[in-house]
Parts: structure tokens; C-alpha cells; sequence
């Protein structure tokens, strides 16, 4: 049994979160929300945010016991991103790719 949670359409590139979700894939929750409590990311809160919606899915859906919860899996994936144009010197313009993400958290008991 597992327990899922999204976060669509977040304004932070997918490589700035993969980092963070590296540090807390196969741990357990309450590991990885002390991880990303005292990581100095900006993805941190986010993620945070998304590991206690895991948690409450698992509970109230689920009525899994949180305690023995861990996460199991954790990517994310691009999202819509949004072309800006920056001036540049001599009347040429610049693109500004503003990136996003879409990102997944599985929650799995430990046996």
C-alpha cells in the first residue's frame, strides 16, 4: 500500500529540486522532514509542504501508521515554462527561460 502526493506547477526549476529530493529519498519522515527543515534550499519549503500532505493521505486515506513511513519514491518532472525577453546591449533581446516543476512523493509503511 502507498500514499501519494502532487505538487503541480511549482516556479522553481526541476534541477534545483532534484537536489533536495536526492538528500531525502528511502528515509523515513520524520528523517526527511528534519532534513528539509535544515537544508538552506529554496525547494525545501515546498517539499516540505508536500511530504505533510503525504502524510496526511496516508493516515486519513489510507489509515496507514505514520510512524513506520517512509519515502519511497520522489521525482520531479518539467513543468510549463514561461519565455521572457531580457534588452540587451546594442537593441538585441534575450531569452529568460523561467522554468517549473511537477512533483510526486510516495509514501510506503516499512514491514
Amino acid at each position: 500500500m502507498e500514499a501519494k502526493a502532487y505538487l503541480r506547477n511549482v516556479r522553481i526549476s526541476p534541477r534545483k529540486v532534484s537536489v533536495v529530493l536526492n538528500l531525502i529519498r528511502n528515509k523515513d519522515t520524520e528523517t526527511a522532514m528534519a532534513i528539509l527543515k535544515y537544508t538552506p534550499k529554496a525547494a525545501c519549503e515546498p517539499l516540505q509542504k508536500l511530504l505533510k500532505s503525504a502524510i496526511a493521505n496516508a493516515d486519513h486515506n489510507f489509515g496507514m501508521d505514520t510512524s513506520n513511513l517512509y519515502v519511497a519514491e520522489c521525482f520531479v518532472c518539467p513543468g510549463p515554462t514561461m519565455k521572457r525577453i531580457r534588452p540587451r546591449a546594442q537593441g538585441r533581446a534575450f531569452k529568460v527561460l523561467k522554468r517549473s516543476s511537477h512533483i510526486t512523493l510516495v509514501l510506503k509503511e516499512q514491514e
